[in-house]
């Protein structure tokens, strides 16, 4: 029987000199290439955590209440907020956020229960997207800007007023006039009272709030400011 260390040195002996340096070649651009992988897919990883993660607080508009701007179901109205950097500095976009109007008694009556209704249900923390999106390879024009979402919660695209309630038990508040007031009146207080340009924005019932607020957002704003309103889908036809 064949000494097993001999036949191992055998088998070892037929490979050359130009087979060993190749395999040794081989074996370390195996160990760089798992080298390079697990340096880089946790700092990919953790970049691309930090991208999906960035979610903006919830802030609740406490000076409503002193005017009576509340929600449909009473509850104080909120927006989300987050500060421009470098060049957007002094500049501001605002989104109204859409959701259709209710129309009826039983329709805000419903509505109220839900986040276009009520701060008790509204999301506390949001990512911002499309516009309002940090990322300046998708949103490279307001990337950089003080961006705020303003939440819709009154039912009528910010155009509610007290004289419109129903005083028959029902608890529910059309104070959207008044809640685009107080949101304007700190928006103003955080510094967009120094605004050098501004769009306000808005998609469907949020649309047709800018649409609606579009003159008094620009007497609002500094003379010399560049301000713009963008309506999206904000016409509602008569079915």
């Amino acid at each position: 029987m064949a000494n097993p260390r001999l036949r191992a040195l055998a088998w070892w002996k037929k490979f050359t000199k130009e087979d060993i340096v190749l395999a040794a070649v081989g074996l370390a651009l195996i160990i760089l290439s798992f080298s390079f992988l697990f340096k880089s897919s946790p700092k990919n990883t953790a970049s691309t955590f930090a991208l999906s993660s960035e979610l903006v607080e919830l802030t609740l508009l406490r000076s409503a209440k002193d005017r009576g701007a509340f929600c449909l179901d009473g509850s104080l109205p909120g927006y989300h907020f987050e500060k421009g950097f470098g060049s957007g500095s002094s500049n501001w976009v605002l989104h109204i956020e859409g959701g259709g109007w209710c129309d009826s008694i039983a329709s805000c009556l419903s509505r109220k229960t839900t986040a276009l209704g009520s701060s008790h249900h509204m999301e506390l923390q949001v990512q911002f997207s499309g516009i309002l999106s940090h990322d300046s390879t998708l949103n490279p024009d307001f990337f950089n800007w003080n961006k705020v979402k303003l939440r819709y919660c009154d039912g009528a695209s910010f155009a509610g007023n007290p004289e419109s309630e129903f005083h028959n038990g029902t608890n529910l508040f059309f104070r959207g006039q008044l809640i685009w007031e107080a949101f304007m009146d700190e928006l103003l207080a955080m510094g967009m009272s120094n605004a050098s340009r501004a769009l306000l924005s808005g998609c469907s019932a949020g649309g047709l709030a800018a649409m609606i607020h579009c003159d008094d957002f620009r007497r609002r704003l500094p003379m010399a400011a560049a301000v713009k309103c963008l309506a999206d889908a904000s016409f509602f036809l008569n079915e």
